[in-house]
């Protein structure tokens, strides 16, 4: 197990960790995506924002490995790469964090973060044999937690006790200690409270020390003008902004999202939102 350092990573333009080049996508006469081009830089938040039926669901779907595009390409460490499944995103480094989390409430903690993943004791002795070293995968996540600065309760504990916002924080975790350098977050604090929510904020915030790029998928603008540093606005499958977050504002964004504005004013450096 490995958290995630903020080394530079080779090929490519040295900041770039993900390029996705004219992506689209259809699903019979409805274009969900088209001609979508998006860049994740190392240790930043991309907000991706846009109505209902914007493209993101399907643009994530691609990143993740679940669906692949009809046309375009996707370039993960300078490397071209093709996904058939899941697995082979998260080999590349990208983890992706949905809404369901995919936990498990009846195991704990460590359980969860090792979840396929488990650590063995028995030594020479045959794989049936073995058997699951909880007190060690405990450490481990102990370590884990402590090294991503992320106050949880105790590894031993059930996720099922466990608050919206804590659960959220589980899931991050596993992804970011496992290795994965490229982080896609779903709506990652929607219906939780405000408590909660600042904690998953916060985590968010926290990553960029540790060189992971971050895809956050929302509707809040003020969380994206808290934790973004770039944004992307899709608006029926192509994207139509694309803006450093101190250069707009919660009321441009929204404008571009809905086609009220065509091209959002840009407010000059240093003025405050």
């Amino acid at each position: 197990m490995s958290v995630v350092g903020s080394t530079e990573r080779s090929g490519g333009h040295a900041s770039e960790v993900l390029v996705a080049r004219g992506i689209s996508k259809s699903y019979g006469a409805v274009a969900a995506l088209r001609g979508v081009d998006v860049t994740l830089r190392r240790a930043e938040v991309l907000a991706i924002v846009g109505d209902n039926g914007a493209g993101k669901s399907t643009l994530v779907s691609i990143l993740s490995g679940l669906q692949r595009p009809d046309a375009g390409g996707l370039v993960v460490d300078g490397v071209p790469r093709s996904f058939a499944g899941a697995a082979q995103a998260r080999a590349a480094g990208i983890e992706t964090v949905f809404q369901s989390l995919s936990l498990i409430a009846t195991l704990d903690i460590s359980e969860n973060i090792f979840l396929g993943r488990e650590r063995l004791g028995g030594g020479w002795l045959p794989r049936r044999l073995k058997w699951m070293s909880k007190r060690k995968m405990r450490e481990d996540v102990l370590e884990g937690l402590g090294r991503l600065g992320v106050a949880l309760p105790p590894p031993y504990t059930k996720v099922g006790v466990l608050s919206g916002g804590q659960r959220q924080s589980v899931a991050i975790a596993r992804a970011v200690m496992w290795g994965s350098h490229i982080v896609i977050m779903d709506e990652p604090v929607a219906a939780l409270g405000v408590q909660q929510t600042e904690m998953v904020l916060e985590f968010i915030e926290r990553l960029k020390q540790h060189g992971v790029a971050v895809i956050l998928i929302t509707h809040n603008m003020e969380h994206v003008m808290r934790v973004a540093d770039r944004v992307v606005v899709l608006r029926l499958g192509q994207k139509v902004f694309e803006v450093e977050k101190q250069q707009t504002t919660a009321h441009g964004l929204v404008g571009a999202i809905t086609g009220a504005m065509q091209e959002p004013p840009l407010r000059p450096r240093g003025e405050l939102k």
